[in-house]
């Protein structure tokens, strides 16, 4: 669900933000500050034990009082800032160490947030018994921030970078999977130790393979795409990254040839790249080599990239138009 102030009238804008967004969704307060024009867009994706917003922000007080805690009590919220300056208080102790850190919020005790510049964020509400059972020291974290360099929040993030960007959030058991792997990572960063640690480090490993994954699908057509590199982005060893891929039965090597070629595949079945030559397209996967190419394309799908695009026109053709 996406709700933005561009959805409201000018002159109501901020009132109507209050009432839907404030007090109907977020259940806090707000008050703008300055009198530029007040804007804001935020997305919900609501999974199993986790509600996650993310979007921007014009500078504004948001304030959970005494009065709407009822509607809060039974959760925490982690709020990570992307960008801008901001501060958050509760229990008198100030919460944000700057963008990219994090302020754990309970949601039974009264806080403000506060952007005083443009901003964005993404927050994540999180039952409290689902995370007490991951980390039942997790109330230890509350009045002091996650700094920005904490492992397991880093990673956190681009986990979340990675699933947001995606489509699957639909699919009610890619919804309960995500899920797990938010609160794992969610326990390690408040401080989750011994079994629980490592009950958690199996869910992280998955949510970091998964964020490996998806740079590696968006870097395809990058012919120096190399574990190295992704290892680089991700502030991990290329050691680390190719046992990751390990684990899951198949190489780092053999992931990205895999995709490539199916890529390729893809593109030679859509009419939209009819205009290409099979070496441009195989070029465009991030393959440097052609004939390399074409002895793994035969190899990997028992046919020529030659005879998939004649099959494809073949379809095509004998496909009657629409009237």
């Amino acid at each position: 669900m996406n709700i933005s102030t561009d959805m409201f009238p000018d002159q109501k804008r901020l009132a109507m933000w209050r009432e839907v967004y404030g007090r109907g969704i977020a259940h806090v307060d707000i008050e703008q500050l300055g009198d530029a024009p007040f804007h804001a867009d935020v997305t919900f994706n609501l999974l199993p034990n986790v509600a996650i917003a993310s979007g921007a922000r014009s500078p504004a007080h948001y304030r959970v009082t005494r009065e709407l805690l009822k509607d809060n009590s039974d959760i925490i919220a982690v709020s990570i800032l992307r960008s801008g300056e901001a501060s958050a208080t509760q229990f008198g102790q100030e919460l944000i160490g700057g963008v990219g850190s994090a302020s754990v919020l309970s949601g039974a005790d009264p806080s403000v947030s506060t952007l005083t510049t443009d901003g964005s964020f993404i927050t994540l509400a999180l039952s409290r018994p689902a995370i007490a059972e991951l980390a039942p020291d997790f109330e230890a974290a509350f009045g002091r921030p996650i700094p920005a360099d904490d492992p397991a929040l880093r990673l956190l993030i681009k986990y979340l970078d990675a699933v947001l960007a995606a489509d699957e959030l639909d699919h009610p058991e890619v919804a309960r999977s995500v899920s797990a792997h938010i609160l794992d990572l969610v326990a390690l960063a408040l401080g989750a130790r011994g079994e629980r640690a490592e009950a958690a480090l199996g869910g992280a490993k998955a949510a970091r393979l998964k964020a490996l994954k998806s740079d590696v699908m968006s870097m395809l057509g990058n012919g120096e795409l190399s574990s190295e590199l992704i290892a680089g982005r991700h502030g991990i060893s290329s050691r680390y990254v190719r046992k990751l891929f390990e684990q899951e039965g198949i190489s780092f090597t053999s992931f990205v040839l895999g995709e490539r070629l199916t890529r390729v595949r893809r593109m030679l079945r859509d009419s939209r790249y009819a205009h290409l030559t099979i070496a441009q397209l195989a070029h465009a996967c991030g393959f440097n080599d052609i004939s390399y190419f074409n002895r793994a394309f035969r190899r990997h799908f028992g046919a020529t990239p030659t005879d998939v695009r004649g099959h494809a026109g073949d379809e095509a053709a004998a496909t009657p138009s629409q009237p």
